[in-house]
């Protein structure tokens, strides 16, 4: 006769019901609400018999309802992942760029702890955020002012951010992405590649990426003797409104041998405004930005740009927003991704010097 609590008790497979909470507990010699917590990560429940249950609760193909699990919380389990950034920068060609690389690796993390991932299009007003049913957000590299972030402090909701914050009272946790070290990233190689006056693009906004490069442009044109040439342009004008702005900054600045320009789209479109000036690239103008998306990788010719590590950082953040909405005690204030690594291509590369 086989021992109390062992697979065998479980119901006959000829049976057409599906196995519920109560043939788990059974078969586990433990109550229902022991096994809601083990299976739900919630209650104080030994390791060893968590495990247990789980793997009992495998063997039985038991499934949760989970209808009868949002009845019981109140919880969507979902989250979303939200930005302000607009498709223009964000998207890519075929929109497959920094956000959908973020998307994925978050919506696989989110998926491991059974939470679903909403992916949200770029937020710029109105109430995009009010009728999803979710416990919370990643919100990618917010804004000053925000209005993905308005939106969620309105409802009450907890969120991460992906990249440091800038907003003065904006105390969420965050993943840091190296904003300043990517900078001084690129352009420490841009020196190394024989550049005497780089200059450099950012966003017009005041994200962390942006924030980031002008402090790290400045503290290294300033030890270098470069003469300084910053531009912030919108965001929303993406590769077309980029290659008419570099087609005045060249003119204006004619001896401009680096551009630094940390949007890819930016990059792209200064790329296009170089060639058509008559110039070369790298001879005569060395080109470098900040990710290493499809952008960066089927320019002609490519560029230069770094590996910022998302599939790490998106996972951090999820596993930063469920230990909030798990109200873990010690959950961390701040994640660091892995640090930034240089790809150098054909945009900056003219050899040694």
């Amino acid at each position: 006769m086989p021992a109390s609590g062992s697979p065998s008790d479980a119901p006959s497979g000829s049976s057409s019901k599906p196995p519920t909470i109560a043939d788990v507990a059974r078969v586990a010699g433990v109550s229902r609400t022991t096994v809601s917590h083990a299976l739900n990560g919630l209650g104080k429940v030994d390791p060893r018999t968590r495990q247990r249950i789980k793997d009992i609760a495998l063997d039985l193909g038991y499934r949760p309802n989970l209808r009868a699990q949002r009845l019981r919380t109140g919880q969507a389990k979902a989250v979303a992942l939200v930005s302000s950034m607009p498709f223009a920068v964000a998207g890519g060609p075929s929109r497959l760029g920094f956000y959908m690389e973020v998307a994925a690796a978050a919506a696989e993390s989110a998926l491991v702890h059974d939470y679903a991932l909403v992916l949200v299009p770029p937020v710029q007003s109105g109430t995009a955020l009010y009728s999803l049913d979710i416990d919370g957000a990643i919100v990618v590299e917010p804004d000053i002012d925000d209005a993905a972030v308005t939106q969620l402090r309105a409802r009450g909701l907890p969120y991460v951010a992906l990249g440091r914050p800038v907003a003065a009272d904006d105390d969420a946790p965050y993943v840091d992405l190296w904003g300043d070290e990517v900078t001084t990233l690129l352009l420490a190689h841009l020196r190394e590649q024989g550049a005497e006056r780089p200059a450099l693009i950012v966003g017009s906004g005041s994200r962390h990426s942006s924030v980031d490069a002008r402090t790290a442009y400045g503290r290294m044109a300033a030890q270098q003797g470069w003469p300084p040439v910053v531009e912030a342009w919108p965001e929303t004008g993406g590769e077309k409104e980029a290659y008419e702005r570099c087609t005045a900054l060249l003119a204006a600045h004619p001896e401009t041998d680096a551009i630094c320009a940390l949007v890819d789209a930016f990059a792209v479109g200064a790329v296009r405004a170089i060639q058509d000036s008559g110039r070369s690239i790298p001879d005569d103008v060395l080109v470098a930005t900040r990710y290493d998306g499809l952008r960066a990788r089927t320019c002609q010719p490519p560029l230069t740009a770094v590996d910022l590590h998302l599939d790490r950082a998106a996972s951090d953040a999820v596993e930063l927003l469920l230990a909030g909405l798990r109200g873990a005690t010690a959950a961390p204030a701040a994640a660091t991704a892995p640090a930034p690594t240089l790809i150098a291509r054909a945009s900056s590369l003219r050899g040694p010097r």
